[in-house]
């Protein structure tokens, strides 16, 4: 244990600047035993710490490592568990309580009694001793040289009280003194007797020469004490002097006090003044308006260029006057008050002239504007406000003062500007649009047709009139579609095409005027009103006040800036009072082309959406972008509209039941649509509305003519269904719609089925004896009689085949196939040209079921030379003729 103790000290404990005192070799109770040792310590410097250290042997060596140390005073209780048996057993309550066993019982006792030492001279017995002996705790623990070594034991036991012993070391000089002494005495060495006495006579000697010279120096005592006393005398007549000195100084001084005193207030004066002379010039320099900028402010020409600029110049001149940040107290000078004053008077007086100026120059603009009005009536174009535009800017920072210096006459002007400019608008769009209508419509007689009536070049019609006007439905465009096959596809499907490409021209044109007209006056009320983006409104949000249905809001002179957000809300707000009548009259004029013709919401899709598109890009907030989005949602309904008209119809269509079928009339109409479609949304942005439509349709088609084929009466089902699967893939192929891949793909398939069915069934007919014998041959080998067999049956023998053949000569097979030809011709329509195709089925399946007869006869007639009596080369003719026959 010993050796222990001297490595932790040597390794752990002496690097720290402290002493082990005590040290118990334990585990962690109830646990797999894993040896430590407790330490108690000190510090080796005041103060002094004493802590309890947990140290452990490392795993990787033979070495101790520190693993965790608390502080003595946070030692509470030390539990030993029993006071009368002896028990390795005890507990240390620190935050915790630490249950540990000791190797030994003796080991614990000597660590506990270290432990209550240690409370004793440091910690004033603050830690509780419970199941612990008296004994132990009043005596001194029995420590053996084993298990505490000597300084240890002296450290506890005596605390840190250094041991002096009674021995001093000489130091060198006294060591040199002695050296000195003992070389002039030959006995000091051999004899101490003798030397001692030696030095003892030596002292007594000494001792009696100090006595003497103490009593022979009092004659210069006296003598010094007489001199100390005329030195005090010599001092008192120099402080006499002094304070004479201190008299005459004292005048000088108050003489000098009065002159620095004087010299102060000279130059306090003379600071002063420099001060006031600097206010003085700040005031003058900034509060003083010209003579010439007042009179342009009171009188300044507000027509003229030259005269704008000089009112702009006093305005900016007058607006720095007053904005002049005043130092403290310039405000209570009567002359500041009045300057102030008079800059209020200036500028409410000009404001009222700026104000009323550009009232009348609102209303002007007005008058000049109508006045063009009626050479444009005939023409799709809008009036161009570019000069009043230009005119007005020359005010932009006019109306900048305006609104920093005067905010409620800025909003006056405002909503003076919106109601002026909202009437001349609105009287310019209507009649715009009336335009485009009469276009739209074309001459004064079809105008009529849709309710519109022409007069003097103006149109008079009104919307209610519009809503008079009767939906072309699709009946009458299937009976205009039929008559276009009976005519031979006369013009009047060009004169749809050219109908369409007009109102699309139209329609263009509209949104091509009314872009630029939105974006132009939206850029002057940004810069002519300060609404830009990148700049704020000063001034303190109060209470908004309602013009008409535009909110805009009132502000004081100070405060805090309006947000950007709210900037951009104003020029929308004030943007949709002035343009309120562009979405009304774009919708009506949907609504137009929509009763026009239904397919018109297919170019209003495309063309609508471009603009949206191109609105949002420049910025998705803007008025144009918003209203152009809203009626983009009306042209939507009416593209959606169209195709549900479309599948109803579809739904609704009646055949007749004398004549036969052909090309479906919505059979027609979606090659006409798709055809339409492909051509108007090539490479446009809204492509995914129509493929949802193609889905639609198509499959209202498809369901369609399959009821249409089951009610068929004149016209056989598969004929119906192969007609019109046909058209249908043809269409398709030819459109190459990527998103109807799969719907052509099973339309081909239809086809080919109702095709080869409809074959099948026509067949039938031309050879029918001879079908059922080999039917009842076939039925007999599938009951498992042998083929070779067969001819022994009596109704199936040789002579029976026989007989069936020779009511087959090939001119009874011709006219056969010379009727089958004419039934089919009679069954199948002319539009779509499959006689030859179905024809050309037929021979094959004709030939086929030759073959397939021979190949019966050779298998159950071996032997029995019968034959057939035409060959497949007949057939070939046979067909041949009788296809170039008809």
């Amino acid at each position: 244990m010993t050796a222990i103790k001297h490595a932790l000290q040597r390794d752990i404990f002496t690097p720290n600047d402290e002493r082990l005192l005590s040290i118990v070799n334990v585990c962690k109770a109830g646990k797999k035993k894993k040896n430590c040792f407790l330490c108690a310590t000190v510090t080796t410097e005041r103060p002094v710490q004493v802590k309890m250290v947990k140290v452990k042997k490392s795993d990787k060596g033979d070495f101790y490592k520190r693993q965790i140390a608390w502080a003595l005073r946070d030692l509470a209780v030390v539990d030993a568990k029993d006071a009368i048996k002896e028990n390795p057993e005890f507990d240390l309550h620190f935050e915790k309580i630490y249950k540990w066993v000791a190797s030994s019982t003796a080991e614990k006792n000597a660590f506990i009694s270290c432990i209550w030492k240690l409370n004793q001279r440091y910690l004033r017995k603050k830690i509780d001793f419970v199941n612990v002996s008296s004994q132990l705790l009043e005596e001194l623990p029995k420590v053996t040289e084993e298990s505490v070594p000597s300084g240890e034991n002296q450290s506890v036991t005596g605390g840190d009280e250094e041991v002096v012993d009674v021995y001093q070391e000489l130091n060198a000089r006294e060591e040199q003194d002695i050296e000195i002494m003992m070389e002039g005495c030959e006995c000091a060495i051999s004899n101490a007797e003798a030397f001692a006495e030696r030095l003892s006579r030596e002292l007594q000697v000494l001792d009696g020469a100090n006595i003497q010279s103490i009593m022979a120096s009092e004659k210069q005592v006296n003598i010094l004490m007489k001199l100390l006393d005329e030195a005090l005398k010599e001092v008192d007549q120099i402080e006499l002097k002094l304070s004479s000195y201190e008299e005459m100084l004292q005048s000088v001084k108050e003489q000098m006090d009065q002159i620095s005193e004087s010299n102060h207030l000279i130059h306090l004066s003379n600071t002063n003044n420099v001060k006031l002379l600097s206010e003085i010039e700040f005031l003058v320099n900034h509060m003083d308006l010209a003579k010439g900028h007042i009179k342009a402010l009171q009188e300044g020409d507000l027509a003229s260029s030259r005269g704008i600029e000089a009112c702009t110049n006093a305005a900016d001149a007058l607006l720095q006057c007053m904005n002049v940040a005043l130092r403290p107290g310039h405000d209570m000078l009567l002359a500041v008050k009045q300057q102030q004053q008079r800059f209020s008077d200036l500028r409410e007086h000009f404001a009222r002239r700026l104000a009323s100026h550009l009232n009348n120059v609102f209303v002007q603009q007005g008058h000049d504007q109508s006045s063009t009005l009626a050479q444009h009536s005939v023409e799709l174009a809008l009036p161009n406000h570019h000069p009043f535009h230009r005119d007005l800017l020359r005010y932009a920072k006019l109306m900048e003062w305006l609104k920093s210096t005067d905010y409620g006459k800025y909003e006056g002007l405002t909503k003076n500007y919106m109601d002026y400019l909202s009437r001349l608008y609105e009287r310019e769009i209507k009649d715009f649009f009336e335009v485009a209508k009469i276009k739209m419509t074309g001459t004064t007689k079809e105008s009529k047709k849709f309710g519109l009536h022409g007069s003097s070049g103006k149109l008079t019609g009104s919307t209610s009139s519009l809503n008079k006007l009767s939906v072309q439905s699709s009946g009458n465009r299937r009976s205009q579609s039929s008559s276009l096959l009976d005519m031979g596809n006369m013009s009047a499907s060009d004169l749809d095409v050219a109908d369409r490409t007009k109102f699309d021209k139209i329609f263009e044109q509209v949104l091509s005027e009314l872009e630029p007209l939105c974006l132009a006056e939206q850029d002057f009320i940004s810069k002519f009103f300060k609404l830009q983006q990148h700049q704020s409104m000063p001034g303190t949000m109060t209470e908004a006040e309602d013009l008409d249905g535009v909110t805009l809001s009132r502000q004081h002179a100070a405060g805090a800036p309006l947000p950007v957000s709210s900037e951009k809300d104003m020029i929308r707000q004030m943007m949709i009072k002035i343009f309120r009548c562009i979405e009304p009259e774009l919708n009506n004029l949907i609504a137009l082309g929509d009763k026009i013709d239904s397919f018109n919401s297919l170019y209003m899709l495309v063309k609508m959406s471009h603009h949206v598109w191109t609105a949002q890009n420049v910025d998705p907030a803007s008025f144009l972008s918003t209203t152009l989005g809203n009626v983009l949602v009306t042209v939507k309904r009416n593209f959606d509209k169209c195709i549900s008209n479309q599948i109803r119809q579809m739904e609704e269509v009646k055949i007749s039941k004398k004549s036969k079928v052909g090309i479906l009339p919505f059979v027609a109409e979606f090659e006409e649509f798709a055809g339409l479609a492909e051509s108007i949304f090539k490479n446009a942005e809204r492509r995914g509305d129509l493929d949802k439509a193609y889905t639609k349709l198509i499959r209202g088609v498809f369901v369609n003519v399959e009821k249409v084929a089951n009610e068929s009466q004149k016209t056989p089902r598969d004929v119906v269904m192969m007609e019109n699967f046909h058209h249908i893939f043809a269409t398709l192929s030819r459109l190459k719609i990527s998103c109807l891949e799969a719907e052509k793909r099973e339309a081909k398939q239809k086809y080919t089925d109702h095709l080869q069915s409809y074959v099948i069934y026509s067949l039938g007919q031309p050879l029918e004896k001879l079908n059922h014998f080999f039917e009842g041959v076939e039925a007999r080998v599938a009951q498992g009689i042998r083929e070779e067999e067969v001819s022994y049956q009596l109704a199936f023998n040789k002579q029976e085949l026989r007989k069936v053949i020779k009511e087959y000569p090939g001119k009874e097979v011709k006219k056969g196939l010379d009727n089958l030809y004419k039934k089919v011709d009679k069954h199948l329509c002319e539009e779509e040209n499959l006689l030859q195709v179905v024809w050309h089925s037929m021979q094959d399946e004709f030939i086929r079921q030759y073959k397939h007869f021979e190949g019966l006869i050779a298998r159950c007639y071996p032997g029995s030379g019968v034959t057939m009596e035409f060959t497949i080369q007949d057939i070939l003719d046979y067909c041949s003729s009788i296809a170039q026959s008809h």
